[in-house]
């Protein structure tokens, strides 16, 4: 039982942190940086859209104002069967060079970008949620990337901002995000991209299926082609923290179903006599992370019966129970009155409990399609 508890606890300690430790490790040995180049490619802008009447004019104005050649742009927004007045404000921007692609029937985020696509006339594709407002030159700084011909997909850099102005929860754990990103592009490439703001070459936007996450299946088109996706620290995508956390906690579920449908549809990715150094990124950064709920049960469980036997097990034990209590005292507490001692073990547990949650309906057999955008 001692070794049980200390794998367990390894485990997730190397999932958070000993994964990044090896490739700081690796950059030191070994960097891959990218060429950057001023082009300016023709690019189509796709906005994925589901009853957005309250916010897409406010990312229309956002788009149309990005500093791109306006005859280089195209910029489409799939419309996922929306019946409220969204189709009619995205037409409003017509004489700016708005396409609407009305999905019908509704089938999902990946469904509608799939339909973009099919009228996409850019060489690089750029995908965007509502939600996620733009720096005016962020587009161009993305384009950068594409000079560099090993560069099959871009990602921006997250930013969340708390409604009361402060660091959230979710805001350093997307910041951890983002740093562990830019550690996999500085030694090889990413494992996943910000779905709510990248950007891929034409020929690697292929098979969107509506039960599989387009942004990660993009990541792994790129590097079936033998390209590679990177982060830009120059192109960042904000957004606000979300509104009702109820109902993010099932947008968190959907995006860990989806994932696990992308990851097993495509385990080819774990050979690493094909893909080397990406085959271990995959598995630490995906597989080991989504175990990462089953080690934290096990330890608990684990440490409770070692508990008596020694003060140093108790001592554990209790600060396992301590992290815990904090992160349900964070639950019950109204979210402006938190503070960081219980924002980020209130985050890490619900991320751990909506991982858990999405592999209980993965083996289930659920997979979704729909999606209904997060209120932030």
């Amino acid at each position: 039982m001692p070794i049980l508890l200390c794998s367990c606890i390894f485990l997730v300690f190397y999932a958070y942190f000993g994964y990044p430790l090896s490739l700081y490790l690796l950059s030191l040995l070994h960097r891959r940086g990218v060429e950057k180049g001023d082009i300016t490619p023709r690019v189509t802008f796709i906005i994925t859209a589901f009853n957005e009447e309250k916010r897409v004019r406010e990312k229309l104005e956002n788009t149309v104002a990005l500093d791109y050649p306006a005859h280089l742009l195209q910029v489409i927004v799939a419309s996922d069967g929306s019946t409220d007045r969204t189709n009619d404000i995205v037409r409003e921007f017509a004489g700016c060079g708005v396409q609407l692609v009305e999905v019908k029937r509704r089938g999902g985020k990946e469904n509608a970008q799939r339909e973009a696509v099919a009228v996409a006339q850019g060489e690089i594709l750029v995908f965007s949620d509502v939600a996620t407002m733009i720096e005016a030159g962020a587009l161009r700084r993305m384009m950068a990337n594409f000079a560099d011909p090993t560069v099959g997909c871009v990602s921006s850099v997250d930013r969340v901002l708390g409604r009361d102005g402060k660091p959230c929860g979710e805001g350093a754990y997307v910041r951890y995000e983002m740093w562990l990103r830019e550690l996999e592009g500085r030694v090889n490439s990413l494992v996943g991209l910000s779905g709510s703001f990248f950007a891929a070459r034409k020929e690697v936007c292929r098979d969107f299926s509506p039960d599989m996450q387009s942004d990660f299946r993009t990541l792994l088109n790129s590097m079936r082609l033998g390209l590679r996706g990177v982060s830009d620290p120059e192109v960042i995508g904000l957004y606000q923290d979300v509104a009702d956390t109820s109902r993010e906690f099932d947008r968190k579920v959907r995006t860990v179903l989806r994932g696990l449908t992308v990851f097993f549809r495509n385990l080819e990715f774990l050979n690493p006599f094909r893909y080397r150094l990406f085959a271990y990124q995959f598995c630490c950064h995906k597989l080991l992370r989504w175990l990462v709920p089953f080690f934290l049960v096990a330890s608990l469980l684990v440490n409770a019966a070692l508990a008596p036997v020694s003060g140093l097990y108790l001592l554990l034990f209790l600060a396992q129970a301590g992290f815990y209590m904090s992160a349900l005292a964070g639950w019950k507490s109204p979210p402006l009155t938190r503070s960081l001692a219980v924002k980020l073990p209130l985050y890490f547990a619900t991320v751990n409990l909506a991982i858990a949650v999405a592999w209980l309906r993965y083996l289930r057999g659920n997979r979704l399609v729909m999606w209904t955008p997060s209120q932030r």
